[in-house]
């Protein structure tokens, strides 16, 4: 898969989170880079979590989000199984940008498994 269709399959992954949760990422950039340090690394959040805030907490950078495409493209294969890794991936992170933490994240992905619906966190 090309750069630039991996990062569609980001895109379309991002636009795709429930409108209830959208509201909250306005000032979260999500980013896709090749491969990390870590080559087992799909995702990874930088900022501070929303748990963390308060009304002094000042204006800054944005928080971001970055997609490793190489670790997916590993992992996956199928577009099929490439397109659920992504989804769970940004899922994942996006629940440690809402403060999550490791813990939290792996249950509450265990009971959107359960679900298998489609990608509304």
């Amino acid at each position: 898969m090309t750069s630039r269709e991996f990062e569609n399959l980001v895109a379309q992954t991002v636009a795709a989170i429930a409108p209830r949760f959208q509201q909250h990422l306005q000032n979260v950039a999500f980013l896709v880079e090749t491969e990390s340090s870590d080559p087992d690394l799909l995702g990874l959040y930088e900022g501070t979590p929303l748990t963390e805030r308060s009304v002094g907490t000042g204006f800054g950078l944005p928080d971001r989000i970055t997609i490793f495409q190489r670790p997916h493209e590993r992992m996956a294969r199928t577009a099929r199984q490439l397109r659920k890794l992504v989804e769970d991936t940004v899922w994942h992170e996006v629940g440690h940008f809402f403060g999550m933490d490791e813990a939290a994240v792996e249950r509450a992905e265990r009971r959107r498994a359960g679900r298998q619906t489609r990608f509304g966190i």
